[in-house]
């Protein structure tokens, strides 16, 4: 192909392209930037949101405050069969308002008074003022009018500044009244929501709150025995502007607007179908032009105002409640995004192209791993091989070993023996002595015909060449006699035909197994299963004693299991061993076999012979 026909490569393993790094990098600043910046718009709202909840519990905690000073007026007048304007001045006055809550305008008591007492009580008010010129005077009732009922206020404190609303009708409007009925029936705080006007504040600056008042010595179990009881109500104004003014100056950032709003009745609410008027009560920065959404943080928190529901909208930018650092800090971000990147992407660059070096060495490694790998498998195919062979040269070793310890001594001996016999019959009488020694050396002989037989059975026992049942039944019986133990045989087929070498290795096998048994296990009772069906050959070997761990097959100088699982591998079997501690130990093997003709079939079998006597 000629060489303007061939493809330019975007992407060259071997050379770095930089302005794929580099746009790369400005991507992943980017996203460094919104994260940083995201991040300080979440711990500036977390801060505003705290904020605004010291200035709720701030708000509530003064609310709670002045509830707290009218209920203990009510207390003051339930206490006393009748109290004067002289008593609730000294009282009052022992509150100490301006310092303690400076928020609270007047503490009053509203008399409640029906429609028919109504030109009684206002013949006793205009003779009820004290005659000074600074105190109460007399008064009527105001404003004029007929109503069903009056709560007309007859006390306040302090007095020079509400000296006017002596006389009034705080339930001509109707919100006031229905809150003062409500209170008298159910004997709780009242408050009507309805702004307190007075010319020495702004319009809806002032609210009130009011508290029934009842004759001590009358019942109030009762609805009628409430109304039955009523004197009256308590009540306080206080400045709403002052209230939230002070819990806004506890906020760490100055320029935050709140806008406090009653929404109305709450239990009205619950009940009503239609939404009650909103009324603002107070609001911070009301000539403040609002920023845009996106740059203010805002949220509106409930306040309980006795049943009714006040929120308080809080809002700032957003700009206000980031420091300087906060400022610079996205810019930041994106630097160092941009810088790791780059390095990040010079890295990749720096790897990728020594990337087909790497294969080449990666292949040519893999190459003699596998030609190690095929010498190794080998190696170890050699060496089982090798181990088979010589442990197939140890038995027929054993075996030959026997046979002419067998064949040779063991005539021999029992040729030697039968002279010694004959030598103490004949000297039984003529020569005690002689015959004593005779029997002495007898018994000798007889002793080492014992030994030659136990190194014969060690070597390679004699039952072997009667088969495999055999095998394993003398094997049990003698371990039974060494060991004491309780050692059960199952065997499911009487005659096992298989060749030597396979008999060798179950007998081996069993043999280790039972030895492991006596110098580990402290069991008390063994099971040995044998069992030949569908051309395969079983053994299971159980025990009840300690069982084993894992730790213990691999222990240093431990070969008795692993010579267990490397005889059934070479007959090509299959072995497992189960154990866990206290549960016990189980050997099972299984090998597959070829049936053969009977042992004796083949070769007669070698038994020792007895000792004639």
């Amino acid at each position: 192909m000629p060489p303007f026909l061939v493809p330019k490569q975007l992407f060259s393993p071997s050379k770095p392209v930089w302005w794929a790094g580099v746009m790369l990098s400005l991507g992943i600043g980017a996203l460094f930037y919104v994260a940083a910046f995201k991040t300080i718009e979440h711990d500036a709202g977390e801060r505003f949101l705290q904020q605004a909840r010291n200035a709720q519990y701030n708000i509530n905690s003064r609310l709670n405050a002045y509830t707290d000073v009218l209920r203990s007026t009510a207390s003051f007048f339930r206490a006393a069969e009748h109290v004067d304007r002289a008593a609730f001045h000294r009282y009052v006055e022992g509150l100490d308002i301006p310092h303690q809550f400076p928020a609270l305008d007047n503490v009053n008591y509203a008399q409640y008074v029906a429609h028919a007492e109504r030109d009684a009580f206002e013949r006793n008010a205009r003779r009820s003022g004290d005659g000074q010129a600074l105190g109460y005077a007399d008064f009527s009732i105001s404003p004029p009018g007929r109503r069903d009922a009056y709560w007309v206020l007859t006390m306040i404190e302090p007095l020079p500044e509400f000296r006017e609303k002596i006389g009034r009708d705080i339930a001509f409007r109707q919100p006031v009244a229905r809150a003062l009925e409500l209170g008298r029936d159910t004997g709780e705080l009242s408050a009507s929501g309805m702004p307190i006007d007075r010319a020495q504040q702004p319009a809806g600056s002032g609210l009130a709150l009011r508290l029934p008042i009842y004759r001590p010595d009358l019942p109030v179990a009762t609805l009628e025995q409430r109304r039955a009881a009523y004197v009256g109500s308590v009540g306080i104004g206080f400045n709403v502007p002052r209230l939230t003014q002070a819990a806004l100056e506890q906020m760490q950032v100055r320029d935050v607007r709140l806008v406090l709003v009653d929404s109305g009745d709450t239990i009205a609410n619950a009940g009503a179908a239609s939404v009650q008027p909103r009324l603002q009560l107070f609001d911070s920065n009301p000539d403040s032009v609002a920023p845009r959404p996106s740059d203010t943080f805002t949220i509106v928190l409930p306040i309980d105002f006795n049943n009714r529901r006040w929120e308080a909208h809080f809002s700032a930018a957003k700009e206000l409640w980031y420091s300087r650092f906060d400022n610079y800090l996205p810019w930041l971000a994106l630097l160092c995004g941009f810088v790791g990147s780059m390095l990040f992407y010079l890295l990749f660059h720096t790897l990728s192209s020594s990337r087909l070096r790497a294969i080449k060495m990666a292949k040519a490694m893999t190459k003699e791993l596998r030609d190690s790998q095929s010498k190794l498998q080998q190696s170890h195919l050699k060496l089982r091989r090798l181990a088979a062979h010589a442990d197939q040269i140890k038995e027929q070793e054993r075996k030959r070993i026997a046979r002419e310890i067998h064949d040779d001594l063991g005539q021999n001996l029992l040729v030697l023996r039968i002279e010694a016999d004959m030598l103490a019959s004949r000297t039984r009488l003529s020569h005690p002595r002689l015959h004593a020694r005779a029997k002495s050396t007898l018994g000798q002989i007889d002793s080492t015909i014992k030994s030659v037989r136990h190194i014969i059975n060690d070597l390679r026992p004699n039952v072997l060449d009667l088969g495999l049942s055999a095998a394993v039944e003398w094997q049990i019986a003698q371990f039974r006699q060494r060991s004491g133990m309780v050692c059960e045989l199952i065997e499911h087929q009487q005659d096992i035909h298989i060749d030597d070498h396979c008999a060798t290795a179950f007998f081996r096998v069993l043999q280790e197994s039972l030895s492991n048994i006596v110098q580990h296990a402290h069991a008390s009772l063994v099971r040995v299963e044998l069992r030949q069906a569908c051309g395969m050959l079983s053994m299971t070997i159980t025990d009840n004693g300690v069982g084993t761990r894992d730790s213990s097959r691999n222990k240093v100088g431990s070969f008795g299991l692993i010579g267990i699982e490397e005889r059934v591998s070479l007959l090509g079997g299959q072995c497992s061993i189960i154990g866990s501690p206290n549960g016990g130990t189980t050997v099972r093997i299984s090998v597959p076999i070829d049936e053969v003709a009977p042992v004796g079939q083949r070769h007669g079998a070698m038994a020792a012979p007895e000792p004639a006597h």
